[in-house]
């Protein structure tokens, strides 16, 4: 990001951390008092500094995406655990060779049925893949990015879709107690880390033209439900919320009790829809847009 010129007779916090750094130093100055508050990590670190800390989390990520002139983005979730195809028959390969050498070993059972699964929903990354070379080819008036959660599975396949059409893609990655890498199809100037869930999904809606959610777990189930109930409270304004693959969404959640038992009302139903390919759900995404669908180009 470049640093915006400095206006007003004021130093900018670039030349006060400089002219900082060329003051005498006296052993008054190696307390920790005597930093900028600025640039004291451990103040910053303080549980007391934790709203400062959510702020710049807002603000970081928004100035950087403004700086480089980004305002639609389309927003990918799905599981990080949805494997290409190659590698998912291969990892059902290698688990029925270990179940034929150990066929009563529970954890080699579970394993099998795991890779079996990962079979299965294999498809969806190249659908995703598919999705992301669609969106990244709109009309350059009114570019729209792929925005995913920055890690493997379904959101690599979308940034790499963004990629092999030599399109920017952008990636939310967040800290979690085991390590997570970005993927390495982001690209790197709109690659963003987080700390808090919260920031990072309000980040995800901010830029937001319409959202697709393949299958995931707890993760893509939270993020839908959130957007769900922006949406269904007029909280946001409306976009195309799509859910890939309509025989895992409505086994996984029946929408229609919830109706039933009068927890959400019908009207309530029309605020997603299900496709189930990738050329059907940027056709949606078009048309809400005023874009050129997959069939138009």
């Amino acid at each position: 990001m470049h640093f915006k010129a400095r206006q007003g007779p004021y130093p900018s916090a670039v030349e006060a951390a400089r002219a900082s750094q060329q003051a005498e130093q006296t052993p008054q100055c190696q307390s920790p008092s005597y930093q900028l508050a600025f640039q004291d990590n451990d103040f910053l670190l303080w549980d007391e500094l934790r709203p400062t800390r959510i702020q710049l989390e807002i603000l970081k990520p928004e100035l950087m995406l403004q700086d480089y002139q980004i305002h639609s983005t389309v927003v990918i979730f799905g599981s990080s655990r949805i494997q290409e195809p190659e590698q998912a028959e291969e990892r059902l390969h290698q688990a029925q060779e270990r179940v034929h050498r150990d066929p009563d070993n529970p954890e080699l059972l579970q394993e099998l049925k795991a890779a079996r699964a990962a079979v299965r929903n294999s498809p969806y990354y190249n659908q995703a893949r598919r999705l992301g070379q669609l969106i990244s080819q709109s009309t350059p008036e009114d570019k729209m990015l792929v925005i995913t959660g920055g890690g493997p599975g379904v959101m690599e396949a979308a940034n790499r879709g963004a990629h092999d059409v030599q399109a920017r893609s952008i990636g939310l990655n967040i800290v979690l107690p085991h390590e997570q890498a970005p993927n390495t199809y982001i690209t790197p100037d709109l690659c963003f880390r987080f700390h808090y869930f919260a920031t990072r999904k309000m980040h995800f809606l901010m830029r937001a033209k319409g959202l697709v959610a393949f299958p995931g777990g707890f993760g893509t189930l939270d993020e839908i439900f959130e957007t769900l109930t922006l949406l269904q409270v007029h909280k946001i304004k409306p976009i195309p919320v799509i859910l890939f693959g309509p025989e895992f969404w409505k086994r996984i959640i029946d929408f229609q009790a919830l109706v039933d038992e009068g927890t959400i009302s019908e009207a309530d139903l029309n605020l997603f829809r299900y496709v189930q390919d990738a050329d059907q759900a940027w056709d949606i995404i078009a048309n809400w847009n005023g874009l050129d669908s997959a069939e138009e180009r």
